[in-house]
């Protein structure tokens, strides 16, 4: 073999929970390339500089998770429209002429997952309450705008985040404290933040007043099954995992690092869960 090894990874911090490397790994072997994924953890003060040293080192581009997303965008060359209409991006590609493109491939996961999940779930059918407003919390909301929903509200523990988001896509907001009040009126509600991952502190919220019929979507995937989606089946509602999202927001980045496109199934869940 002439030339380099495609190298490709995923950075955030932390990192060391993620999936993504056992998943592009699986592919990897599947389809018979060459080529290897693996897990940087970058904190935020070097973000930037290792970002655009990763070039030199082999690598064809990164997956970026929390809490790079919107930093990812703003050290980008260029990027794509729904990258810039959401103002954060997942994925970065290292182009051959020194630049780095931007994409955001989590709005297409998230809706592509809960879809196969929840098959009755409408964006249109009610409220829906996005806990969250980094990164990912953009993305869901993009994607739920996109799809029909009218009725999006958002909740953050700094609520200028949220505010900045709700501006820009015509959400409202509710206090971080106020969200236990509210719980019984939505519909939907959408986990984006980091807490209840392993290793973080759990929801600091009052959960009780979950009614049955609710569709509850967290994230989060390590642990598959986190306190938010265990107390939403025990109240009767449809609770969805965050490892479908992982699973389907990973193959645009891959295809373009790779050069395959991958088949989203029941073999690769097995393969990311084992």
């Amino acid at each position: 073999m002439t030339g380099r090894i495609p190298l490709a990874g995923v950075v955030g911090s932390p990192v060391g929970h993620s999936k993504s490397p056992t998943l592009h790994g699986h592919w990897l072997k599947q389809y018979g390339l060459p080529g290897h994924y693996v897990p940087l953890h970058i904190e935020a003060d070097d973000f930037e500089s290792v970002i655009r040293t990763l070039p030199k080192a082999g690598f064809v581009g990164v997956n970026v998770t929390v809490p790079h997303k919107i930093r990812a965008l703003d050290i980008a060359d260029t990027s794509s429209k729904f990258a810039e209409r959401i103002g954060a991006a997942n994925m970065l590609t290292f182009r051959p002429d020194g630049t780095i493109y931007a994409e955001n491939s989590d709005s297409y996961g998230f809706l592509a997952h809960l879809k196969q999940s929840a098959p009755d779930w409408r964006s249109q059918d009610g409220p829906v309450l996005v806990l969250g407003a980094g990164g990912a919390a953009r993305a869901v909301v993009a994607a739920l705008i996109e799809d029909g929903a009218t009725d999006v509200v958002i909740a953050n523990r700094t609520a200028s985040a949220a505010e900045d988001i709700a501006s820009v896509a015509n959400c409202s907001t509710v206090d971080w404290s106020d969200v236990g009040s509210i719980i019984e009126e939505m519909q939907t509600i959408v986990n984006t933040t980091s807490l209840g991952m392993t290793g973080m502190p759990p929801l600091p919220m009052n959960l009780s007043g979950l009614p049955a019929g609710q569709t509850v979507m967290d994230l989060v995937y390590a642990p598959p099954e986190t306190e938010l989606l265990a107390r939403a089946r025990q109240a009767g509602c449809t609770a969805v995992d965050g490892l479908g999202m992982l699973l389907h927001q990973a193959v645009p980045g891959f295809e373009r690092w790779f050069g395959v496109m991958p088949e989203v199934d029941a073999e690769l869940r097995r393969a990311v869960l084992g």
